[in-house]
């Protein structure tokens, strides 16, 4: 049902896979990115990304053309291409004075979008004339969490779009909806479904909005007696996977105006208590120094701190059957949705 691995006691701050899976880029939490290459279960260092001068915030490898973009807290972002088994940098010029804090590459892979501190957006190209990449900014009306749409269009590297459910004009920059959870935590994460038509994002208050382009631009949010989430991805159009502090991947659905809890991916067996011996007891109650035994340093979930990640492993937003998630244990767990589906009652992914 998973696939875990383990990195060492270093937190995983974010992880990117190679289109084929069998190349993984991590940050631990530090200013390189270790490039890891699977050999049968197990992963090896083969390379490793030193360019940043403080901490790595995000990596996204391109699936298509095989380059890597990472941005840093130095409040730069870099290119990297392969070249004779060895990763060069591009460094690309951002023009932000706070921290870039995220990135992700387009579906065309002809252009990428770094967030930051700084209150707007860099959309970053190739200039091929100055062999460069460079950036636009979406800076108005930012005033703190992006809770927006915007066109990123950009004329040097792409045709004229035509109009979209979320709006009809696309001009760079141009503020296409603008929506409120209603609550006062910022977004840590937010996902396009495969579609494009809908899009979900996370709050520090513990909620899950979704908007539906297709459906007149419909809000729906969900906040339960869940603990703040860190990441979420689509796996369905009407299915996502959240993950956060609660140690356990979520499984949410979204049906018309309504978002339903469904199932924890992560349902820990109990232990049997009552075949415990004496002796195992004594020796519990004198290793952890407490009667609580392990309960007070050992959680019951798979991962052991919060979950800092969640991505597609196998198939796409549309028909997910694997995903990955990483986290502050230093963990990589990955998650088979069939078996887990046909192994636990109650789940069913739509």
């Amino acid at each position: 049902m998973t696939e875990k691995h383990s990195f060492g006691v270093e937190p995983i701050s974010c992880h990117s896979f190679s289109q084929n899976r069998q190349q993984l880029a991590i940050s631990h939490n530090d200013n390189d990115v270790n490039i890891y290459n699977k050999s049968g279960k197990f992963w090896a260092v083969s390379g490793k990304l030193k360019e940043h001068g403080q901490r790595v915030t995000g990596i996204d490898w391109a699936p298509k053309t095989n380059v890597i973009v990472t941005c840093a807290a130095d409040r730069n972002a870099y290119v990297w291409k392969l070249v004779k088994d060895e990763w060069v940098p591009t460094l690309v010029i951002l023009r932000i004075n706070r921290a870039a804090t995220c990135v992700r590459w387009s579906p065309q892979e002809n252009k990428f979008a770094v967030g930051s501190g700084a209150r707007l957006i860099s959309i970053c190209y190739f200039e091929e004339e100055n062999n460069w990449w460079v950036s636009k900014h979406i800076k108005k009306p930012i005033r703190s969490t992006i809770t927006r749409v915007f066109s990123a269009y950009v004329k040097e590297v792409e045709p004229k779009p035509s109009s979209t459910s979320w709006g009809p004009k696309m001009t760079f920059g141009n503020l296409m909806k603008e929506f409120s959870s209603g609550g006062g935590g910022w977004v840590h994460c937010v996902s396009f479904s495969d579609s494009g038509e809908k899009l979900a994002w996370v709050g520090h208050d513990s909620s899950i909005a979704i908007v539906d382009a297709a459906n007149d631009c419909a809000l729906s949010v969900i906040k339960g007696s869940f603990l703040p989430f860190y990441g979420i991805t689509w796996i369905t159009e009407n299915s996502m996977v959240a993950v956060g502090f609660d140690c356990s991947p979520k499984l949410f659905s979204h049906a018309g105006s309504e978002i339903k809890f469904v199932h924890d991916l992560d349902v820990p067996k109990q232990a049997d208590e009552s075949k415990m011996t004496a002796m195992s007891r004594f020796k519990n109650l004198d290793k952890k120094g407490t009667a609580g035994g392990d309960t007070l340093t050992t959680l019951k979930t798979q991962h052991q701190n919060t979950i800092m990640q969640v991505s597609v492993y196998e198939g796409s937003k549309a028909k997910t059957t694997k995903i990955a998630t990483s986290g502050i244990d230093g963990q990589l767990i990955i998650w088979d949705l069939k078996t887990l589906e046909s192994s636990m009652a109650g789940l069913k992914i739509a």
